[in-house]
């Protein structure tokens, strides 16, 4: 391995590594503006240079490997006279807007004119202007603080996988933009804003909004799809001002998508405040009493069996844990969490997680999509699938609908009957798979929530077992969720209970008034006119679909308004924290599922539910589920038979996700969220597709 000395200090680097890498393994900072840790070396910044014994000038450490005997110094005056002269010619330009920059207190280039500038400029000429481009409703531009340091386009081409950014023009007549003016294509343009260095790409919805220093901020969890995302909440007062990223390189990188970053708006908008009851047809505002009185009144002498429950896609494990224990007292086993009907085996954990975790992909041989869009359903994992393709050696197949994920796959078919193929080895891509190191598969809920789901789920399994990719060490069979709440859902038993309906059985048994009451704990995505005259009580936080079926509406908090434990895809347990309280007379939903459990055991309905505080209810949770109480591990799930083997149908297979901007109750809330689906659907809303 080489080994080198910075500023007379030896350092050993692994093959490689770049000059940079090292002098900061060495404890060296140095500066830059083009250098990205996760993207292609550019070199065109200059700023980090330094001086290299035997060289004739200094070099850009970023793209300089380093090489075993090499004397590299960052300290001295050549290095000093060499960065001030590139921090000047960088501010030829620059325009001296920081005062209104959005970027400011936040600027790479302002902490690095500071640090290494000269503090005046010898050029007085007139800076150049540069016209803003569009880039779709999330990035704002102001091109004349650009600096070419190409972030933005290499981050577009490589990590996104959308190559619609580009430099046109030369010398001082260069700009950075879209090759053809419209909204950029990509779920993950938003790290645009995270990647460039100065103010030119900013968050457009938070403009003028607010300034860094203003703001409070808490660590959390992202709940828009099942990835998990690290995510840091800015707030002031009760408004969520800006998501940003947290560094996870087990899970997002340093990256989140579209939807985490720009849907906080909707939490705004649309928001149950004060708990409403339905009287004369109408949905009435009413104190907590009379709604819980309400509920009462109609549980008096019902039967368990002919009470229901379905939980959310954005629920926390706790709160479904509460009204799981509600139900139990009730004496209902009808309760599922799995809106979307998908026939998921929550007797076997490894056949509804992504066992080779999301980290693993990069470890992976082939891969076969069996009935997804992971661009759709989970961004930053088909980020993470185009990162280990984009290496080579990777054979990608699909089954399902075509699409376009970023990367080269070849079109397998798109019904069940090419799994059957494959699973008895009669399909050419099964070989693939045998003959691959760590081969894994990856099915969809757009394989799982069909009538047959069932049975392809136990396709999947023989597809796994027969290629070989259970083996010490690797499991390459993969369920990808669309929903935050679903894996602790399972986990926790959300299910129907000995001789309970699901989700389908609960919805057919109210359209033929076979239930008296039924609990959406924040359940938007069922076919609430199927409900029939059933008296439906809805626990949420944005008035959608649910709470406008509703008999009783009880105002819950967004996932920014407490604090909550998630479990990812990958079966990792993962605790959100509160940012902000909610508004009005909402509350936490396992306080109010608590709460109404008191007034049962008033009336003689029902045993009020053994904890007072969200440690107490913590605490019997994690005794029940161990692997919540490992916060940020995953516990490998052991691996045995499931599905059921039996006929699938011909109906092709095709993604759950529609409109990527429209999947849960905040984002159908966000006027961003609405813009943004405007903008990449034109032929559905009658527009040309470019920014007028």
């Amino acid at each position: 391995m080489p080994k080198l000395t910075v500023d007379g200090q030896e350092v050993t680097v692994e093959p490689g590594t770049t000059v940079l890498q090292a002098c900061e393994a060495a404890g060296k900072e140095i500066p830059r503006f083009c250098y990205h840790e996760r993207l292609s070396v550019a070199g065109n910044c200059r700023m980090c240079l330094v001086e290299l014994e035997k060289s004739p000038k200094p070099i850009a450490s970023c793209a300089m490997p380093a090489g075993d005997g090499m004397v590299v110094k960052t300290n001295t005056p050549l290095v000093k006279k060499a960065r001030e002269g590139v921090m000047e010619m960088l501010l030829i330009n620059h325009p001296l807007d920081c005062p209104i920059c959005d970027q400011g207190g936040e600027c790479d280039l302002q902490d690095q004119a500071m640090a290494y500038g000269r503090g005046l400029s010898r050029f007085g000429e007139q800076k150049r202007a540069v016209s803003e481009k569009y880039l779709g409703p999330i990035v704002k531009t102001v091109m004349t603080r650009c600096i070419h340091c190409t972030r933005c386009i290499r981050f577009a081409t490589e990590i996104a996988g959308v190559e619609e950014l580009g430099a046109t023009g030369r010398g001082e007549h260069m700009e950075i933009g879209p090759y053809v003016e419209k909204a950029l294509t990509s779920e993950l343009s938003g790290n645009l804003v995270d990647v460039c260095p100065v103010g030119a790409l900013t968050l457009k919805p938070y403009a003028f909004a607010a300034r860094p220093w203003e703001l409070r901020n808490v660590e959390s969890i992202d709940v828009h799809d099942a990835v998990g995302s690290n995510i840091r909440v800015d707030y002031r007062g009760r408004e969520v001002m800006r998501v940003l990223p947290r560094l996870h390189e087990d899970i997002n990188e340093e990256w989140i998508s579209d939807k985490t970053r720009a849907a906080i708006d909707g939490l705004m908008r649309q928001r149950l405040d004060r708990p409403y009851v339905r009287r004369n047809g109408r949905l009435i505002p009413a104190t907590w009493a009379e709604a819980f009185g309400a509920i009462t009144a109609k549980l008096k002498g019902v039967r368990g069996p002919r009470i229901a429950a379905i939980a959310g896609d954005l629920v926390d494990a706790e709160s479904m844990f509460a009204l799981k224990l509600l139900m139990a007292g009730l004496g209902s086993p009808n309760l599922d969490c799995r809106q979307d009907g998908a026939k998921l085996d929550h007797g076997a954990r490894a056949s509804y997680l992504f066992n080779s975790t999301i980290a693993g992909i990069e470890r992976a041989g082939a891969l076969l999509l069996i009935g997804t869009n992971p661009r759709l359903e989970a961004a930053l994992i088909n980020a993470r699938i185009r990162k280990r393709y984009l290496r080579g050696g990777f054979k990608i197949g699909l089954v399902g609908a075509k699409a376009d994920l970023s990367y080269r796959y070849e079109h397998l078919g798109a019904d069940a009957e090419v799994l059957r193929e494959i699973a008895d080895g009669r399909h050419g891509f099964a070989e693939t798979l045998r003959q691959a190191e760590r081969p894994m598969l990856i099915v969809g809920q757009g394989a799982l929530a069909r009538r047959d789901g069932a049975a392809v789920l136990a396709l999947s399994r023989r597809i796994a077992e027969n290629s070989g990719m259970v083996k010490d060490g690797w499991n390459g069979f993969n369920v990808l969720h669309t929903a935050a709440a679903r894996v602790a859902g399972l986990d926790i038993g959300f299910v129907p209970q000995a001789g309970g309906l699901d989700t389908d059985g609960i919805v057919a048994a109210a359209g033929r008034g076979e239930l008296d009451l039924l609990f959406l704990l924040g359940a938007d995505e069922i076919d609430t006119s199927a409900l029939g005259r059933t008296f439906v009580v809805y626990q949420g936080h944005h008035g959608d679909a649910g709470a406008s079926r509703a008999d009783v509406v009880l105002p819950g908090a967004a996932y920014t308004e407490k604090d909550g434990t998630y479990v990812n895809t990958e079966g990792r347990a993962q605790v959100g924290a509160r940012a902000g309280f909610p508004p009005g007379d909402a509350r936490e939903d396992w306080a109010i599922v608590r709460a109404l459990s008191e007034e049962f055991a008033t009336a003689g309905i029902g045993p009020i539910l053994p904890f007072n505080t969200l440690a107490e209810l913590r605490s019997r949770l994690c005794a029940l589920v161990p692997t919540l109480a490992a916060v940020d591990s995953i516990t490998p799930a052991p691996w045995s038979a499931f599905g059921v083997d039996g006929p699938t149908d011909t109906q092709p297979f095709a993604s759950p996700i529609g409109d990527y901007f429209q999947t849960n109750a905040i984002c159908r809330a966000s006027k961003t969220m609405a813009e943004c689906s405007a903008a990449r659907t034109p032929a559905v809303k009658g527009a040309t597709g470019t920014h007028g």
